[in-house]
């Protein structure tokens, strides 16, 4: 699992799959900021021309370490409006 996330605004993805076919479309759960997380696809590549408001980009959590699997971080999600650490 690779956490993705803008340090200035509330956006993140958990991603657990990369697509072979085009080695740019990854699966994971999506969390855009809105209390809604789902699991869904998203273009690596879009999520390179997103920016916050203060111009970051998304980042790469080196640090971050899934504790439990995929399912639960969606479960817990769901449960608490957003992706829960």
């Amino acid at each position: 699992v690779v956490r993705l996330f803008t340090p200035d605004a509330h956006l993140t993805w958990l991603l657990v799959s990369l697509d072979p076919a085009d080695d740019d479309t990854a699966y994971g759960l999506i969390d855009l900021g809105l209390g809604m997380p789902e699991l869904g696809t998203v273009k690596l590549s879009d999520l390179a021309s997103i920016v916050g408001p203060r111009k970051q980009p998304v980042m790469r959590d080196r640090y971050f370490q899934a504790a439990r699997p995929l399912s639960e971080y969606v479960r817990l999600a769901q449960e608490n409006g957003g992706i829960v650490d």
